[in-house]
Formats: structure tokens, C-alpha cells, sequence
């Protein structure tokens, strides 16, 4: 009822709201198609104030049909009061949204992650992959294990060790591609369009596009 489908942002061709990232006549981005007048009738200022403590508060602007299920504490982040800069720039109250302290892996991938692999189980899958050069890879490792998927993480070859840490500790699969990360993400678009796996920054890019939108209504809040 929330979501209508996907449409293409160049040429607005419409499509049904499954795990498809690219417009296949304009090879345009897919982005979320919202039913506002559902929207209209379910959101309210008073349901997100006795909303949890997370970027869930803002579920019914969000791309999910049915509850949270993965990075249900994710968000939330600080606005910390950054004195000495706003006084170099001439500002008297200037804040900074602190995002590296977001759950479980202290990045903002967790926002976007959280959302993407909530949709994911909602569209049933059992598998979820991204290609990445640290971050991302280690949120979609802490995300995969929380929702009992298996995981796998595509990185380049020579990616430093502690980057590589991080998601060790979720045990993933990790598959090291000797070539540049453009490679790796040509890799994954092969195996996305031939394997039945939600690739967080391919083929549900859609949905995970929608998780940094809370940090901008966090900060309005």
C-alpha cells in the first residue's frame, strides 16, 4: 500500500517494486515510488515523537511494507555543537551531525543497510552481497548475520588488512578480485543479474538509497 513501485528518474517509466536498479529503456536510475495519499492518512508529527529511539521513528517514509527486522538501532545520531569551526567560519551556532557513532559498526552505511536488508527479507531473499572498499562491506557483514543471511563481500585484492578485519568478524564470505574497485562492481552486476542475490548497491540500490534520508529528518527533529 506504501509503495506504488519504482520509476526511472530520467524518463519516469514505471516498475513493479522488486529487486531492479536501472531502467531497462533509458538505463536511468530507479528510485522508490511513494502512494502519498497513504502516507498522508498513517504519518503524523505525534507517531514519530512516540516512535524508538532510531531511524525506524520514520518508518512510514520509508521503503517497507511491513516492521523493521534488521538495524533496528541504527540512527539517531548526535548534532554536536562545533564552536571552534563556526567561529572561523562566522558562524555563532554551528552543529555537526556526528554519524560515525551509528549501530553496530560506527559508519552511516549502517543507515542505508539497515533499510536495504529489511526490504530484502521482505522480498524473500537469503543471500545478500555488496562490492566495497571498507565500510559498506563491514556494515552488510554485521546486517547479514543479525538477519541470519548469508553473506558475501567483494573487495579488491590489495584492500588494507584492517579494513578487512572488520567484516572478518561477522565471518561472511569474502572474495578478494585482483583489479580496481570498478572491476569488483562490474563483478557483482554479473552475478546480480545471475544469481538470486540482493546486491545492497546494485540490484536493491533503490531501497538503500532511502536510508540516508533519515539523517536529514533526524536533523529537522
Amino acid at each position: 500500500m506504501k509503495i506504488k513501485g519504482l520509476k526511472c528518474r530520467e524518463c519516469g517509466k514505471q516498475y513493479p517494486a522488486k529487486a531492479i536498479h536501472v531502467c531497462e529503456f533509458c538505463f536511468g536510475p530507479l528510485e522508490v515510488d511513494y502512494n502519498y495519499d497513504w502516507i498522508k492518512k498513517h504519518f503524523s508529527k505525534e507517531k514519530i515523537q512516540s516512535g524508538p529511539f532510531s531511524l525506524w521513528r520514520y518508518i512510514d517514509l520509508l521503503p517497507v511494507e511491513g516492521e523493521a527486522t534488521i538495524g533496528r538501532h541504527a540512527g539517531m545520531t548526535p548534532l554536536i555543537e562545533a564552536k571552534n569551526l563556526g567561529s572561523q567560519l562566522g558562524i555563532d551556532h554551528l552543529f555537526i551531525k556526528n554519524d560515525t557513532v551509528n549501530h553496530p559498526t560506527l559508519s552511516f552505511k549502517d543507515r542505508v543497510v539497515a533499510v536495504a536488508l529489511t526490504r530484502a527479507k521482505e522480498l524473500g531473499f537469503e543471500t545478500v552481497a555488496c562490492a566495497s572498499t571498507g565500510n559498506l562491506a563491514n556494515s552488510v557483514s554485521a546486517h547479514a548475520a543479525e538477519g541470519r543471511f548469508k553473506g558475501y563481500v567483494f573487495i579488491p585484492y590489495d584492500l588494507e588488512a584492517a579494513k578487512i578485519l572488520g567484516n572478518l568478524i561477522y565471518s561472511p564470505t569474502v572474495v578478494a578480485v585482483k583489479g580496481t574497485y570498478d572491476d569488483v562492481n562490474r563483478l557483482c552486476s554479473e552475478i546480480a543479474s545471475e544469481y538470486p542475490w540482493a546486491f545492497v548497491n546494485i540490484n536493491i540500490r533503490p531501497y538503500y538509497a532511502e536510508g540516508s534520508k533519515t539523517l536529514a529528518f533526524e536533523t529537522v527533529e
